[in-house]
């Protein structure tokens, strides 16, 4: 399945879309304060002041109900400011701008653009063919089943990629191209926020073209 993590850069690349959330949770300003504790009554005070208790000593009184109010407000406020941070599920197009500048914010560009633009191109076909079974023909090598009648994975109509980077791989002449994105499965579950990558290799001709050569999966 292409959301199956082949390389620890995969767990790398979820991170990279959750960081911001992070970021942005970190500098959140801390409006939240806890109300002044009100004048206690006089027959309170007579029972903190009676109360031989060991429970009364350490619990003094008006402390109690104000430690659990802040306590639930903070569990519920949590979620929200997270969700906030990034683009929630089902967001749609509108929300694939703020998963790409993750993504360029993560991993700074480290490819000549003439070779990202190659990269990337042939990283959206790849991904589009191993997903939908459109345009398999044209890797034989990565899709050894292409001249076969095969049922697409997902819905040509509900696919799309939500954001792709092209980087270098370890060495000048390997690269990979890390994609998110989103789909509706055979049966009928849309989920987006899928990570896939394909990796690359540098190929150089008799007559010293290069080309990018998309590498099979294991």
């Amino acid at each position: 399945m292409t959301t199956t993590p082949r390389s620890p850069r995969l767990l790398l690349l979820s991170t990279a879309l959750l960081a911001v959330a992070g970021v942005a949770l970190l500098g959140l300003p801390h409006s939240h304060q806890e109300p002044p504790d009100p004048a206690p009554s006089p027959t309170a005070s007579a029972s903190a002041t009676t109360d031989p208790s060991p429970a009364a000593s350490r619990h003094p009184a008006g402390k109690t109900t104000v430690s659990t109010a802040s306590s639930r407000t903070s569990a519920v406020s949590t979620p929200s400011v997270l969700e906030s941070a990034l683009p929630p599920h089902g967001e749609g197009v509108a929300g694939d701008k703020a998963i790409q500048r993750s993504l360029q914010a993560a991993w700074p560009a480290d490819l000549p653009a003439s070779d990202e633009r190659e990269l990337l191109t042939a990283g959206r076909a790849l991904l589009r063919a191993d997903a939908t079974g459109i345009g398999r023909a044209k890797w034989p090598a990565v899709f050894p089943d292409a001249g076969q009648e095969v049922a697409p994975a997902f819905a040509t109509a509900r696919f799309r990629i939500q954001a792709a980077i092209a980087r270098r791989d370890g060495s000048p002449n390997k690269a990979v191209v890390h994609l998110v994105w989103a789909g509706m499965d055979r049966g009928g579950t849309f989920t987006d926020l899928r990570i896939t990558d394909w990796h690359f290799t540098r190929i150089t001709s008799k007559k010293g073209a290069t080309t990018w050569t998309p590498q099979p999966r294991p």
